[in-house]
């Protein structure tokens, strides 16, 4: 009797499993039939939002369902990412992982989700690198004369970023080590601040982002020494990399991508990837990103998952190195 028992309880689970399962299997093939909506973990305005909005429009175009961008910032990116967490796997909720949810695992002393376990990745739409700046009174005029000054100096350059655990300012702390220099770390409230003591000579140097940055080295006020990227960029072409300066696999800087829920079906994930990076494509989209100085990357989820695991180590080592904890 107890075996019959189990047994039926058994065979209707079983059944209720099938019955999912054919559901998903039928929600993908009508994949999409309303509307998307894409958490961006930033104000309106900024790189992520702009590479959302714009991916969401050539997919909205493609499939005749709306893709709106749903901007939750806050808390270091972590108020998006705890809603991208909780949404159904269903691939109506879409998710811009970004070079902060490298950070944030070590930065933060916990967080209530795991980027390996909770999230599956689309594709890495781009990369931005950051470039390092100096005020024209400091006399180098690359990264070989501006480790020499610092290693004869130690402590008395002082070097500015967006804010403490920011990308800039552990691209700061990743200088330094591989470079074997002591320069003092200058937070800032964001770009504006940070930039308008570097041009005023408060401080000596600055890592920050290229499309903020890259104008006033155009202009003379602060002078180009590299960018964090191993290739040039076509927004600052006779900047060299750190890496090509003997700095070898340095490399920093911003990214942003697609991902959706743990859960989600293979085939919904397939049509996202593959709608997404054909968009990365447009003419319109790449000459506005490339004019930033971004990388398109347009990878493989499993190659953009690989690439995740080993940006989570990298920022993990250079939060450890530098100190850094939440504020």
């Amino acid at each position: 009797m107890f075996k019959n028992k189990y047994l039926c309880i058994f065979i209707g689970a079983l059944a209720m499993l099938g019955t999912a399962g054919l559901a998903l299997a039928q929600d993908a093939a009508g994949y999409p039939s309303r509307t998307i909506r894409y958490i961006v973990g930033y104000t309106p305005g900024g790189t992520a939002d702009m590479l959302a909005r714009a991916v969401g429009q050539k997919l909205t175009a493609v499939w005749g369902q709306q893709v709106i961008v749903d901007n939750r910032p806050g808390a270091g990116t972590n108020i998006g990412t705890e809603l991208g967490v909780k949404a159904p796997p269903d691939g109506y909720t879409l998710f811009m992982p970004t070079v902060a949810n490298a950070i944030n695992p070590t930065l933060y002393p916990k967080l209530n989700y795991d980027m390996l376990k909770d999230f599956a990745y689309i594709t890495n739409f781009a990369k931005v690198p950051g470039i390092v700046v100096v005020h024209p009174s400091l006399p180098a005029k690359n990264a070989k004369d501006l480790i020499a000054i610092a290693k004869a100096n130690p402590n008395s350059l002082r070097h500015g970023s967006t804010g403490i655990g920011s990308p800039h300012h552990l691209a700061g702390e990743i200088f330094k080590t591989m470079a074997g220099v002591k320069m003092v770390h200058v937070p800032y409230k964001g770009a504006t601040p940070a930039i308008a003591d570097s041009i005023a000579g408060h401080i000596e140097v600055y890592f920050g982002a290229m499309v903020s940055t890259i104008p006033h080295a155009r202009s003379g006020r602060l002078r180009a020494l590299g960018v964090t990227s191993l290739k040039r960029v076509a927004a600052a072409k006779d900047v060299p990399t750190l890496d090509e300066q003997g700095l070898k696999g340095f490399e920093t800087g911003s990214w942003f991508g697609m991902a959706v829920p743990t859960g989600t079906p293979a085939a919904i994930i397939a049509k996202l990837h593959a709608e997404s990076t054909k968009a990365l494509l447009a003419p319109d989209l790449r000459d506005r990103m490339m004019a930033e100085g971004a990388e398109f990357v347009g990878d493989t989820p499993e190659q953009y998952t690989a690439y995740i695991k080993t940006e989570l180590v990298k920022w993990g080592l250079a939060v450890k190195a530098s100190g850094a904890k939440a504020e």
